[in-house]
């Protein structure tokens, strides 16, 4: 397939051919660049009172986000449901807080919460309840900590055409907060309190499970995302996050946390639960994973030649370690660069070096996190989930993953550059 990490000279001959026109076209100076006819360099008033107090970004981006899961959002009633981010567009590993992906399960109406009057409450098995204001909240030591969030339907189907439609529900960004260890402790945990539920205010009462030894690890209590307050989509004015969890794990629009001896079955956990302790495990717990986001598909590369294949890996327990990628369909595998720090429960991004032929190729990536944990096949991960079972993973029956999918992604190239889902 041609592929192979190039060498500085290989890499510099290439660059000065780009700059040359002699692979795919002339390239305008930039330095004195004029401005396209079209473009009136004065048609926008970016002095505006508005756009002085608040910015926004110029009308030539238009990434977007996409109702997600076959549902339109909002619906008819004017509920919101799946709505996923645009990955292949994303440049780094920030979300963007306009373009963070916002999943409901059972459809909600956004909260208007006035944060003046919003309160939180810890209560149940611990030896002073509190109730605290948001204020309050400010005034305790805080923490920002860069992780994702993702849906447990983040998952890829032979139907699906771009990364968006298959990993376009899990998001990364900058949360700040208290960690919710502080908030427990200074309420004081009684030894029989082994497991919290945390409920928001929607209108219908979304509460999840979660065990005391993930809330007093690494759980935060949080107001801030991205150098602002979490957004009204983000469960503005407070919200739970729960590191490497399920999504529905993080509850939107916060309002208590009950101390109790034991696990409750909640409204967020129907049809989430698993009655094996492995499963249950991973079922609570994400990845490891990866996708590659450029190219992918629905993309167009214009000619042969050098190509960055850029992508994001991510894991529930812990730092990505490791990220390979392979160009021939998984009959190979070369390791990638991971750019920048590999945080942990984040996105992380990588990058590798390619030099396409002009011929088919399928690309894949694959994640290792630092526990060692390798990601699996989309074989291996559906022969988990459903041991025994029969997978022929023909274009009539394709394979399906039941449970948690952290299954490979395979992208098809094919010869006149265009790029595809190549899940059979």
């Amino acid at each position: 397939m041609g592929s192979r990490h190039p060498d500085r000279r290989d890499f510099l001959k290439r660059g000065a051919a780009f700059a040359g026109g002699l692979s795919l076209g002339a390239v305008d100076p930039v330095i004195g660049q004029t401005p396209p006819a079209d473009q009136d360099v004065e048609d926008q008033d970016w002095s505006s009172p508005e756009l002085i107090a608040y910015g926004e970004r110029s009308r030539y981006e238009t990434s977007v986000r996409v109702p997600h899961g076959g549902r339109p959002s909002p619906d008819a009633f004017g509920l919101v449901f799946h709505v996923a981010t645009p990955l292949q567009d994303q440049v780094g590993i920030i979300t963007p807080s306009a373009l963070h992906f916002t999943n409901t399960t059972r459809g909600a109406i956004i909260p208007n919460i006035d944060p003046r009057e919003h309160r939180f409450m810890i209560h149940g098995l611990v030896d002073r309840p509190l109730i605290f204001t948001m204020d309050d909240l400010k005034r305790l030591p805080s923490v920002t900590r860069l992780h994702f969030v993702e849906c447990a339907g983040n998952r890829s189907r032979p139907q699906h055409v771009t990364v968006q439609e298959t990993h376009g529900n899990t998001s990364c960004a900058e949360w700040t907060g208290v960690l919710l260890s502080t908030l427990l402790n200074e309420a004081g945990v009684k030894d029989a309190g082994t497991w919290i539920v945390a409920e928001g205010v929607e209108s219908v009462k979304g509460a999840s499970s979660i065990p005391m030894a993930k809330a007093m690890d690494d759980c935060l209590v949080c107001y801030g995302m991205n150098g602002e307050a979490v957004r009204p989509q983000q469960g503005h004015p407070l919200r739970l996050l729960v590191p490497g969890f399920e999504g529905i794990f993080n509850v939107k629009w916060l309002r208590r946390i009950k101390v109790v001896d034991r696990y409750y079955m909640t409204y967020n956990d129907y049809g989430h639960l698993r009655r094996e302790p492995h499963d249950a495990a991973l079922t609570y717990q994400i990845g490891p994973k990866s996708v590659i986001t450029y190219p992918s598909g629905g993309q167009q590369l214009p000619d042969r030649g050098f190509y960055e294949i850029r992508g994001l890996a991510w894991s529930g327990t812990g730092a990505v370690s490791r990220v390979e990628v392979s160009t021939d369909g998984g009959g190979s595998w070369m390791d990638a660069e991971i750019r920048g720090a590999a945080h942990p429960m984040a996105h992380t991004a990588f990058s590798f070096h390619w030099t396409w032929d002009g011929r088919e190729a399928e690309l894949m990536s694959r994640c290792t996190d630092e526990l060692g944990q390798v990601q699996p096949t989309r074989a291996e991960a559906a022969a988990f989930w459903r041991p025994g079972a029969v997978y022929p993973g023909t274009p009539d029956e394709p394979l399906r993953v039941t449970g948690q999918d952290n299954s490979i992604q395979p992208w098809r190239v094919e010869s006149d550059g265009s790029v595809h889902n190549a899940i059979a």
